[in-house]
């Protein structure tokens, strides 16, 4: 059999930073765990920037942590067999260039063609993953590949030594007080509930922080800049820009710098709750084994909602306070929709214990199903 070689991926941004922030994550896993030489082809360099300082956004071309990045600027081009890769994978059904498809349909033998899918915890993905889509015109066959909570999907974006990682980090409370300390927090606040603050602009922010401000815990909230903006500018009485602080009642906001990948998983893992939103913090809010609350992304008639439904069916087991702070985080209807944010707060709070055991149970549960690269890789061997 036939050695794979190199590999494209190609990535549109949709929502800011989760679309690259996966296809970030698993290019250099290709790299780095199953030497393949990987191009990403991007196309919104400014927000890869956000998550990656090094990117040079004026480069059509450029090496980053031995990946190739290039910038994908529209859907010309003339490609032959010599610029495709063995695999090529398309994120989330983006349209590669014609050009390209042609070129790898006359490849000998053909490139491995996925398309990979959105996670979701739907139970129609079982069906799906893996399927087969001939197309239509050309001697080409492209399969979906879906990442996924059960041993029928792909699994979860998870690195070889990220667990290792994660244990040496959170094992040495110097260690993380030192991380903290770079972005001013204070022992006291060290000492505090930490909480990491992710979400799209329409998340009930300013209510969460009212009750935090009010509350008999202290509070410390670490938010990235530009996030929940209006709601913590209000709350700083200024800029809300990186280095802005402030301390009011039991709560204290601080505004972070965007971070590096790594340092982003830092973060969570230094924190007793993690508010994440999208795919790509989601998925390594539950590497973290913390708590967490999840912001999915918005989608027309509500459909996102059923897709939180049924992630909380499979996670949050027994766990009334998460799944009902999680919808309305959400705007999602509920049962006990007439409960205001202080009640929830206060239910969630008390429920943080089991939430703490059910993150470590939920981690073994996942780390069965193996990790997405090596399942994508595994799979298109057998196309070969």
């Amino acid at each position: 059999m036939k050695k794979f070689r190199r590999l494209d991926l190609f990535c549109r941004v949709v929502d800011n930073y989760g679309d690259i922030g996966i296809c970030w994550r698993l290019a250099r896993q290709l790299r780095r765990e199953h030497d393949l030489a990987v191009t990403l082809w991007v196309d919104d360099l400014a927000s890869f920037r956000r998550i990656c300082p090094e990117v040079d956004t004026a480069a059509d071309r450029q090496q980053l942590d031995g990946v190739q990045v290039r910038h994908w600027r529209d859907q010309d081009g003339v490609y032959t067999p010599a610029d495709v890769a063995d695999i090529v994978i398309e994120f989330f059904a983006v349209d590669i260039p014609p050009g390209y498809i042609e070129a790898m349909a006359r490849c000998e033998p053909r490139p491995v063609w996925f398309n990979l899918e959105g996670l979701t915890a739907e139970e129609w993905v079982e069906g799906c993953h893996r399927l087969t889509s001939p197309h239509p015109r050309l001697s080409l066959t492209k399969h979906f590949f879906f990442p996924g909570f059960t041993d029928k999907t792909g699994g979860l974006l998870r690195e070889a030594e990220l667990d290792e990682q994660r244990r040496q980090f959170q094992s040495s409370p110097a260690a993380m007080a030192a991380f903290l300390a770079r972005f001013g927090v204070t022992p006291a606040e060290m000492a505090a509930t930490k909480v990491s603050l992710f979400c799209y602009p329409h998340a009930p922010v300013s209510a969460l922080l009212d009750v935090w401000r009010q509350g008999d815990t202290a509070v410390t909230c670490l938010v990235p800049e530009g996030v929940a903006a209006e709601s913590v500018q209000a709350f700083l009485g200024t800029e809300a820009k990186a280095g802005a602080s402030a301390t009011d009642g039991a709560l204290t906001v601080r505004v972070l710098p965007f971070v590096p990948q790594p340092d982003y998983d830092k973060l969570l893992w230094a924190c007793d709750l993690n508010f994440v939103r999208g795919e790509d913090s989601f998925v390594r809010a539950q590497w973290a084994g913390k708590p967490f609350v999840w912001h999915i992304y918005p989608q027309d008639e509500d459909l996102h909602h059923q897709k939180l439904r049924a992630f909380l069916q499979r996670y949050a087991r027994e766990q009334a306070a998460l799944a009902e702070f999680s919808l309305r985080w959400n705007g999602a209807p509920t049962a006990g929709e007439g409960s205001d944010w202080s009640s929830l707060w206060q239910a969630f709070a008390r429920q943080m214990p089991a939430m703490s055991a059910r993150a470590a149970e939920w981690q073994g549960e996942m780390l069965a199903n193996g990790d997405l690269a090596t399942n994508l890789m595994a799979f298109a061997a057998t196309l070969r």
